[in-house]
């Protein structure tokens, strides 16, 4: 009998792998006009010919041979990748209702519970990216004051460098601070001093959590998230998750006690106001309560302040690297606006220092894989049948780099901004903070201001 259940136990095995292998095989070979993509194996799926610290890379080499719509499997996680500027642009701008939702992600639900802005999902996320949206404007962005307390900023940092009187030194914290008060100034109307140890704190949990979300170890969990007890890296996020919270609550209790409905000195004030009108109104089932604000705080303190960040590290290293190129900017500088801070105003007369800059966000490819969009509705895209909640990856490195979009894509070439008569040109392909409904917040006050 023992041998017996032996016998009947592997031959259920054999069964069960050649069903997955058969109905792996459907799936590669399907007739419903889903995308083409790698032959996947059971339980892994395509996990297995992935580079994982580079998915990206992985991916653009899978848009060689399968095109610009392909379908992967990751896990048990079935995914569709866009790649280059016309398919991502024709699904986040001209169907981007479609494309505007964010797929269920189990490090980000674990972390957020859904609140906030960046991956809230359906009215939840409308209502506050309204919210936001305007509250930003009433607090300066894209005006004067803003500009002001960036002038401010800037001359506190440039007096920082200057204390090292021309020594080698890492620029990483003071610039990560002078980025995260403009933001700070905004949400609570203040700044902190570089040395601040809580500033200090709060700036190395964001930064923590930044790299470990992108690791191989949190691609995992977000696969197999029952494997979590294995991982340790989503323990670390969520103990930093909560300390920041923390810090978030303990501050906004401190505006409830001096509120004034008709002097919103911040965000924070901004949001509690709002929430007073709601509650008056009685309605029990609104979104302006204790774990939206806090997920609000988080979302822009944290994005704004690692993206905003690297993007200015990559562009005093591109500066070391292409000195030929600092000196153009450094006479057009002299010749414009001589020693006074720059303004926005100055912009029209530095055509050149504009095409750097921008050159610098599209070369730096600071988020290459975006992040991941879930469609809203079945779809038929590019020829392609896409069912209703398909995770989506539009791939915004394979738009920075499209060959059919940029002269020179994989080189530092800020002439990518110029014309032929040196006036600076914007680009449609220009995207490194993704496109359509779910674009950064601050990039797109930003665009509003410059256009």
């Amino acid at each position: 009998m023992e041998w017996t259940g032996a016998i009947l136990t592997l031959f259920l095995f054999i069964f069960a792998i050649m069903f997955l292998l058969k109905k792996n095989s459907s799936r590669n070979n399907s007739s419903h006009n889903l995308p083409p993509g790698p032959r996947t194996i059971p339980i892994l799926g395509n996990l297995h010919m992935m580079d994982l610290k580079r998915p990206y890379g992985t991916m653009l080499e899978w848009s060689k041979e399968y095109g610009p719509v392909f379908r992967i499997k990751l896990g048990l996680q079935e995914m569709v990748v866009l790649t280059g500027y016309e398919t991502v642009k024709e699904a986040l701008v001209n169907q981007a209702e479609a494309f505007a939702e964010r797929p269920f992600i189990p490090i980000f639900e674990e972390a957020t519970k859904g609140f906030g802005l960046v991956v809230a999902h359906g009215e939840h996320w409308k209502v506050m990216r309204r919210f936001t949206l305007s509250t930003l404007r009433d607090h300066g962005m894209g005006k004067r004051t803003i500009e002001d307390k960036i002038t401010e900023e800037c001359s506190v940092l440039t007096k920082t460098m200057e204390t090292h009187a021309g020594k080698p030194f890492d620029i990483t914290r003071i610039l990560t601070a002078a980025v995260s008060n403009i933001i700070v100034s905004i949400l609570l109307g203040k700044r902190y001093e570089y040395e601040d140890a809580t500033f200090l704190r709060l700036l190395k949990i964001i930064r923590e959590n930044a790299q470990l979300a992108g690791s191989p170890a949190v691609l995992l969990y977000n696969l197999f998230p029952k494997l979590g007890f294995l991982l340790g890296a989503h323990k670390t996020i969520m103990k930093n998750q909560k300390e920041l919270h923390d810090f978030i609550q303990t501050t906004f209790i401190e505006y409830l006690q001096d509120l004034d409905e008709n002097d919103q000195r911040n965000f924070i004030e901004s949001f509690l106001v709002r929430q007073r009108q709601e509650n008056m109104k009685m309605t029990h089932d609104g979104y302006f309560h204790k774990e939206n604000l806090i997920g609000l705080v988080d979302d822009l303190f944290g994005a704004g302040t690692d993206t905003t960040s690297n993007t200015l590290r990559w562009a005093i290293l591109l500066m070391m690297k292409y000195p030929e190129i600092q000196s153009k900017i450094q006479a057009e500088i002299a010749r414009e606006i001589g020693d006074i801070q720059p303004r926005t105003d100055h912009r029209v007369k530095m055509p050149y220092t504009d095409a750097v800059i921008h050159e610098f966000q599209r070369f730096a490819n600071i988020v290459p894989s975006n992040l991941p969009h879930a469609t809203t509705m079945d779809i038929t895209f590019k020829g392609f049948f896409i069912p209703k909640g398909t995770y989506i990856i539009p791939l915004l490195t394979s738009v920075l780099h499209d060959e059919s979009q940029w002269e020179k894509p994989h080189k530092f070439y800020p002439e990518h901004f110029l014309d032929s008569e040196g006036k600076f040109v914007k680009r449609d392909a220009f995207m490194p903070f993704s496109a359509g409904r779910r674009v950064c917040a601050g990039t797109l006050e930003l665009t509003e201001q410059n256009s």
